[in-house]
């Protein structure tokens, strides 16, 4: 069965400006739901995060700082949004959310975040509506746990993982891989174990060419005994941030491309949604269900 972690306070109001990217953790699952894709059963809420794991990832200081609430000025400013309770609540229970998904994963192949692919958030600071970074925490619980050994991460959102990079920066059972924007957001990158960064504009064939070459390749490097996928879906052509030029069919291909090959291998993945922010919010929601949809047919 498709297992997808989600919960209401992943749709946690912002003020205003911040309000409608939200909209999409609400609007999915009733997407998937409505075209029959999934039913009630198919979701699960996480928990929140226990303290010695967050602690697998990120320094003690910086998490002393955001369960206190007392982020300086400048680190707030920094994560693009106030501070609160509720907002360290949300990442807690997205990070764990991350962490039962790998458990399904071993047992049904693949399994979902509605949330997730929060990349920016480093060992000791915050970023670009960031604060926790799940996939990284996940990663360190199943090296912790020896639930694995040589570990994946695909970062396939429009933005380079900047804090995934520096977390693992030292860690040889974690090969990080980065396609972005080489002019976007982060506008100081960390070093991936591989980064692949594209021009403004870049479409369809160019991109997807770049995948077919580099998910098997990487898969036969590594030999990973997981693979985390960060999917996001800023980089189509009407996202207003995302710089690229792809279609939804290219997302969807993009998807196919690594779920057809871990599936080939028989490696669990683990998948957070990470960013999208085209102005129709039918375009992010969309293009988002569409990797939930590949997701099915490739496993189920």
């Amino acid at each position: 069965m498709l297992k997808i972690a989600f919960d209401p306070i992943y749709a946690h109001p912002l003020p205003e400006g911040h309000r409608f990217p939200m909209l999409k953790y609400e609007l999915i699952p009733m997407q998937l739901k409505h075209e029959g894709v999934v039913n009630d059963a198919n979701f699960f809420s996480p928990a929140m995060l226990a303290e010695e794991i967050v602690l697998l990832t990120h320094e003690q200081a910086y998490w002393e700082k955001l369960k206190n609430l007392n982020l300086s000025y400048q680190e707030e400013k920094r994560t693009g949004f106030p501070l609160s309770a509720q907002l360290v609540e949300r990442e807690l229970r997205i990070a764990q959310g991350t962490i039962d998904g790998c458990h399904y994963a071993f047992e049904h192949g693949v399994a979902f975040n509605i949330a997730g692919g929060t990349h920016h958030a480093g060992s000791n600071w915050g970023e670009g509506f960031c604060l926790l970074n799940d996939q990284a925490i996940a990663a360190n619980y199943l090296l912790n746990k020896n639930l694995a050994s040589s570990i994946l991460i695909i970062d396939l959102d429009v933005h380079q993982g900047n804090g995934t990079a520096q977390i693992f920066e030292n860690e040889p059972r974690v090969f990080t891989f980065s396609v972005h924007g080489e002019k976007n957001f982060p506008f100081r990158k960390e070093q991936s174990s591989l980064d692949i960064g594209l021009p403004d504009g870049v479409g369809d064939n160019e991109y997807l060419s770049i995948i077919k070459e580099k998910i098997p390749y990487l898969l036969d490097l590594v030999k990973p005994d997981f693979v985390f996928y960060l999917a996001g879906v800023d980089v189509l052509a009407t996202d207003k941030l995302g710089k690229l030029a792809l279609s939804k069919e290219a997302c969807k291909q993009r998807d196919q491309i690594v779920f057809e090959a871990c599936f080939q291998k028989d490696i669990p993945v683990q998948v957070s949604m990470g960013g999208g922010y085209s102005p129709d919010i039918k375009d992010i929601v969309d293009a988002h269900c569409n990797t939930f949809k590949v997701a099915y047919e490739v496993y189920f």
